[in-house]
Parts: C-alpha cells; sequence; structure tokens
C-alpha cells in the first residue's frame, strides 16, 4: 500500500500501464487517502468488509475508489466525444490521487473557487489549463485568479462584469446562457446560473462598452440531464447567441456544453438514457450547428469521470422506530407514565 505522497510519477498513465492502473483500488477515511495496488479487483463487498475488519473499532464513514475505472473513463470519452475537450469539474470528487490521475491523463479543469483553482495550480497544472466556472465570484477569487493567470472564465450578468472590470479587465471571458426549454432534468440550475437567451444582446452591449474580451458561450441543461433533447435545444440556442456575439464584433471562438452527463452506463432507469445516447444527439448537434474546427469545444463532465468509480460506506450509529403518520397527543396519563 503507497501513501498520496508518493511522488508525481507513481500516477503517470500511460497505455502500458493500464493493465496494472485498473486494479488500483483508492481507500479515503476522514483526512487521510491510500492507493493500494491488487492484483485481481475483488467484490465491492468484500472490499468493504476487507477495510471493516482492518479499521477495527474505526466508526467513521470510508470511501473505496478504483481508479482504473476513472482512466476507462476518459478512453470512452474520447472515443464518443472526439471534438469535445473535457475539463473536470473539480467539486465532485477533489481528493489529491483523483485529481492528479485526472492530470496526468491531460484533462483540464473547471474549478469554482480559490480553493479548487489553488489545488489544481499546486499539481503543476498550467493556468490556460483551467476554466473559472462561477458566475457569481468573490472579488478576492477574482484577484487570486489574476494573480495566477487563470484568465478564461464565465459570467451571465452586467454586475459580474463591471467587477471583472475592476479586477481583471484582461480575463478571456465565456457568457453562460439559460437554455430555455421544457426537457427533464433532476435538478435545473437555469433558475440560479445563465442569462437567458432573449437579454444575451443586452449583456453584449455592456461588455462591449466595458471593452472586455468576450470570446465564446457556454450553457449547463442541469445536473442529470434526463432527455437527450435538452442538448440539442441547448446547442442551438447557444448559435443565437454565439451569432449575435459575432455580429456585435466580439471574436466568438469557443463552445461551453457544461455537464450533465450520466456518471454511470444507465442515467435514470424510467428513461434509460445512456452516456452514448446523449453523445449521439450532442455530436449530431455541433455538427449541424458548429460544423467546422473554428470554434473549440469543451465540457465540464464531473459525475461521468467519477460516480462509477467510487462507493461510500457509513456506520449506523442509531436506530429508531418511527410510528408513522400516528401522531399521540400526550395527556396527563401518559406523560406520568413516561416519567
Amino acid at each position: 500500500m503507497t501513501n498520496i505522497q508518493a511522488s508525481r510519477s507513481e500516477y503517470t498513465v500511460s497505455n502500458e500501464q493500464y493493465e496494472k492502473d485498473k486494479r488500483m483500488i483508492m481507500t479515503n477515511v476522514d483526512v487521510n487517502t491510500r492507493i493500494e495496488l491488487v492484483d485481481t479487483l475483488p467484490l465491492i463487498t468484500n472490499q468493504i468488509q476487507g477495510k471493516i475488519d482492518a479499521f477495527k473499532h474505526e466508526v467513521n464513514a470510508f470511501a473505496i475508489g478504483n481508479i482504473g475505472d476513472i482512466i476507462r473513463k476518459h478512453r470512452i470519452w474520447n472515443e464518443c466525444f472526439p471534438r469535445i475537450e473535457p475539463f473536470y469539474a473539480v467539486k465532485c470528487n477533489d481528493v489529491d490521487p483523483v485529481i492528479r490521475i485526472i492530470a496526468d491523463m491531460g484533462l483540464l479543469f473547471d474549478c469554482a473557487s480559490k480553493i479548487e483553482i489553488q489545488k489544481i495550480l499546486d499539481l503543476g497544472v498550467d493556468p490556460s489549463r483551467i476554466i473559472y466556472a462561477n458566475t457569481f465570484k468573490q472579488p478576492s477569487f477574482l484577484k487570486y485568479a489574476a494573480d495566477k493567470g487563470v484568465s478564461l472564465m464565465t459570467f451571465d450578468c452586467e454586475d459580474e462584469l463591471e467587477k471583472i472590470k475592476k479586477v481583471y479587465p484582461g480575463a478571456k471571458l465565456v457568457l453562460r446562457i439559460s437554455p430555455q426549454s421544457n426537457y427533464k432534468v433532476k435538478f435545473h440550475l437555469g433558475r440560479k446560473f445563465g442569462c437567458h437567451p432573449l437579454k444575451a444582446s443586452d449583456v453584449f452591449q455592456v461588455a462591449k462598452k466595458l471593452k472586455l474580451n468576450v470570446i465564446g458561450v457556454s450553457f449547463h441543461v442541469g445536473s442529470g440531464c434526463l432527455e437527450t433533447g435538452a442538448f440539442k435545444e441547448a446547442i442551438e440556442q447557444s448559435r443565437e447567441v454565439f451569432d449575435i456575439g459575432v455580429a456585435m464584433g466580439f471574436n466568438m471562438h469557443l463552445l461551453d456544453i457544461g455537464g450533465g452527463f450520466p456518471g454511470k452506463n444507465i442515467q435514470n432507469v424510467k428513461t434509460d438514457i445512456t452516456f452514448k445516447e446523449i453523445a449521439q444527439v450532442v455530436n449530431k448537434s455541433l455538427d449541424k450547428y458548429f460544423p467546422g474546427n473554428d470554434v473549440r469545444i469543451i465540457a465540464e463532465p464531473g459525475r461521468y469521470y467519477v460516480a462509477s468509480a467510487f462507493t461510500v460506506a457509513v456506520n449506523i450509529i442509531t436506530k429508531k422506530t418511527d410510528m408513522g403518520e400516528e401522531i399521540v397527543q400526550p395527556t396527563s396519563s401518559t406523560l406520568s407514565t413516561l416519567e
């Protein structure tokens, strides 16, 4: 078993190492993370029981991860999305072995805070491989990004532009829109993040007045997309907003299609939407609305890379019998019985 303080080279991924790396098991307990190479992958239930036996009287929760599964996911991504560069959403899982293996595979990073940016930069990752994907940036965090050269970032309103003008006028800006559709997702993000497409022209006008550098459009269909049409609709609306930016004189050359990709083969048992089905719709829509290679296409997958790789084991510390919907009103007799 190897401590995570091992040298960076131990996490480097190559085709020759894949057969070994796919048997790399990670155990995370509190702040302590350890890596273990095993000859064969035992059943997850056996792994959990083995760790419980090893920890003896330890009561804290722990997680077991198959690092090789992350490598496998990246290969599938490249096969399904040859045009799309993945920026891993650090918020999904930021433990050291995970972000190291992802960095060594050449992925880029979606960071939403100063601490996330700092973690990735501490790995030796170049600032150009990071997008600051948060439309509500704290001024001190924005200054940190400016000092470190993390220039690619999202915005969705005029107030954010005013802030960026004061703190980081040289930033490369991506307008996040809130796609308007009735497609089902587990968690809608458009209520909090994103500019309505019909308001994009007004926001572009402010950016033009402030002489800021807007280079593209981004969206997020919502966490846990349940219908592939959500991506088609969002890409079409992005094209319309993209063209508005071009017409207003901005050098638009980036499209960020966000996240929402399933972390397991089946996103939802009721809809049976698979990752590959989403990929087919996305690729077809990109070919229609963003043909050629003049626009850089990126995405922000998070759970896609790590959800199927990890299992969390928790300790049940208390059991309580629920009386259901029956409510007993206390009386003097029942109270005296309880005393």
